[in-house]
């Protein structure tokens, strides 16, 4: 009977014991090193990541081939980008807009807990994502864009002009919130690491305000044909005339780079690229090295890998565009080095080589940069072997097929700065596509291959799968742009 005793009361204490911990339940099983709720700065670092593998995945798949920087090693059936054939949705649609869900978080959790600085990075970001997209498509969902969770599961498209419109103001909203007197309170910016002040400062987040108006003079320039319909020549005449109250690039410390740590789960996204997808089946063309060899180009041992013809260690181009029949033997022409595939560089949204290259062109046509078109040319050119890390030869900037022709037409200049500005954009999303729709440059060799029929694209189709998602809003934009085919001028181009 005591025994009994004994049992039963030891099974008392232990239901006593358990119940009187139900109290404090929630703070026994709390993970002390996983946040209670999400912050700007959680979602910031592996958006950053994400979006950032887009773009540089659509340079290598897509502007590299389209720009003739390289071309596939063999390319039946007529299709290619290299032969002007560009298929619906063959872009950043998807992988875009499944970010901009997250900046549009970072936005409203930075707004709720007032955290200007985190609210500014969004808006940047966004102003370079739909600014993209739009230039890629035409009329896109912008204003009722990202909005599943109001029910809106179809939303209308707007039009370019409207989306560039309300771009520019939202960098202009960008660079008032920018408060480098603050440090990012949840952390998390892996581009500028604005997470920490030095002296007093964030020097973060002066570079994020730099960018958010160096991107409004990429902008600006894009539709400065259409000066009148918005006051393009005004706000470039604002930017430049104040440089404290609307700052841009001015070193390469500037440059609006995600750099690869090379640590789990930031690997730059090619790491663990194949052989045959990284460099057999892809080369560089003519077009691409035959400039850079005439020049004796310091980049391009570091973008590309040479070959042994007779006995010579040279960089061997392939033709962009060349017929069906042809096909290229394995291992006979250059293509990507395996170093990048781990380089921490190739994560670029923009840089200050861009920057120089533009007001190299505002300073040709008349705009008050402050120095010559010449010497904004050669900093550009300086500023791109900073950036990749290319020692300049002396004297390179006054070589043949280099230096400035300040006593050439207007048109010969613009060339060549459109021309070095191509190289600047190595790896840099859909950028040099769209400088060669707004001016005509570089000047590209047609292939023979290409068909007569086929021109050279102004736009990507929208995705198929819209038809059936958003059918009614689809057809509106088609109607709006005059069609969905890839020989549509857009709004700017027109």
């Amino acid at each position: 009977m005591k025994f009994s005793i004994k049992i039963v009361t030891s099974i008392l204490l232990v239901f006593t014991s358990l119940f009187s911990c139900t109290d404090k339940f929630e703070e026994l099983n709390t993970d002390p090193n996983r946040p209670n709720d999400v912050t700007p700065g959680i979602l910031l670092g592996q958006m950053q990541y994400r979006i950032v593998n887009n773009s540089i995945q659509a340079a290598r798949n897509f502007t590299h081939e389209l720009m003739q920087v390289d071309a596939p090693r063999a390319s039946p059936g007529g299709q290619g980008l290299h032969r002007y054939v560009v298929q619906p949705g063959q872009a950043v649609w998807t992988g875009f807009y499944d970010r901009l869900t997250d900046v549009e978080d970072i936005y409203k959790i930075s707004d709720r807990l007032k955290e200007n600085n985190y609210k500014a990075i969004a808006l940047v970001y966004k102003s370079w994502a739909y600014s993209i997209l739009t230039d890629l498509y035409g009329d896109v969902p912008y204003s009722q864009a990202i909005k599943a969770s109001e029910g809106n599961f179809t939303p209308a498209f707007d039009k370019q002009k409207d989306i560039y419109i309300q771009i520019l103001k939202d960098l202009e909203t960008a660079n008032t919130l920018f408060d480098d007197t603050k440090a990012l309170t949840y952390g998390g910016d892996q581009v500028y690491n604005a997470n920490v002040l030095t002296g007093g400062r964030n020097l973060g987040i002066q570079r994020w305000r730099k960018f958010a108006n160096s991107l409004r003079l990429r902008l600006l320039l894009r539709i400065s044909k259409r000066d009148g319909e918005v006051n393009v020549n005004q706000q470039i005449t604002s930017i430049l005339a104040n440089p404290t109250a609307n700052p841009v690039f001015t070193a390469n410390a500037d440059d609006a780079i995600f750099r690869y740590p090379g640590t789990f789960p930031y690997f730059n996204p090619y790491f663990q690229a194949r052989t045959l997808e990284w460099r057999d089946g892809t080369y560089f063309t003519k077009f691409f090295l035959n400039h850079m060899n005439a020049i004796n180009d310091p980049r391009r041992a570091i973008w590309v890998s040479p070959v042994i013809v007779n006995g010579q260690s040279v960089y061997q181009g392939i033709d962009s565009g060349y017929p069906t029949s042809l096909e290229y033997i394995v291992g006979r022409n250059s293509s990507y080095p395996d170093v990048l595939k781990t380089s921490p560089l190739l994560g670029v949204m923009m840089t200050y080589s861009e920057v120089e290259f533009i007001n190299a062109e505002l300073a040709l046509k008349g705009f008050n940069t402050g120095r010559t078109a010449k010497a904004h040319y050669d900093a550009g050119i300086m500023a791109s072997m900073v950036q990749w890390g290319a020692t300049m030869p002396a004297g390179f900037l006054n070589t043949a097929g280099v230096v400035y022709n300040a006593t050439g037409t207007a048109a010969q200049q613009l060339e060549q700065i459109i021309l070095q500005k191509y190289y600047a954009y190595f790896f840099v999303d859909y950028q040099s596509w769209f400088e060669k729709r707004r001016t005509g440059y570089p000047v590209l060799p047609r292939g023979t291959g290409i068909p007569a029929e086929n021109v050279f694209p102004s736009r990507v189709p929208y995705p198929t799968y819209l038809q059936s998602l958003n059918a009614s809003n689809l057809q509106a934009a088609v109607a709006s742009i005059g069609g969905d085919n890839s020989n549509v001028k857009l709004w700017w181009e027109k």
